[in-house]
């Protein structure tokens, strides 16, 4: 199965100004675990993630005045949508992270995650 069939086009998307708190409320109401920070004038195409937001509140800072910019990944690993989802799976373990935004050129198509990994190879292989 390639990426294309398995990842998630539900993808919140935000700038970099906007506030941790806010990313975390759009996160939360879409049931997502990360979302795509795109910065036109800067560097590009980022995600956060919901560890990046615990790890800035657990460290005492303040939800409503930290920006996406500061906590954001900018080195993202993308993931090409024909990969298939063990490539996927491999990038996810070489790189130690759980999300990859799926890019086709300059396109963010969705994201896909170690949740829908598992839930393909849980549908195709112990439900089957």
């Amino acid at each position: 199965m390639q990426v294309h069939e398995a990842m998630s086009t539900a993808v919140v998307q935000l700038g970099p100004d906007h506030t941790l708190r806010q990313a975390a409320a759009l996160m939360a109401r879409r049931k997502v675990g990360s979302a795509i920070v795109a910065d036109p004038d800067g560097a590009g195409i980022g995600i956060i993630t919901e560890r990046d937001i615990l790890n800035a509140i657990g460290t005492d800072l303040d939800p409503d005045a930290e920006r996406t910019a500061d906590h954001i990944t900018w080195e993202v690993v993308y993931a090409s949508p024909t990969w298939t989802i063990e490539e996927a799976a491999a990038a996810m373990v070489r790189g130690g992270f759980r999300h990859l935004v799926v890019l086709d050129g300059d396109d963010v198509l969705g994201v896909i995650s170690v949740r829908d990994i598992i839930r393909v190879w849980v549908s195709t292989t112990i439900l089957a």
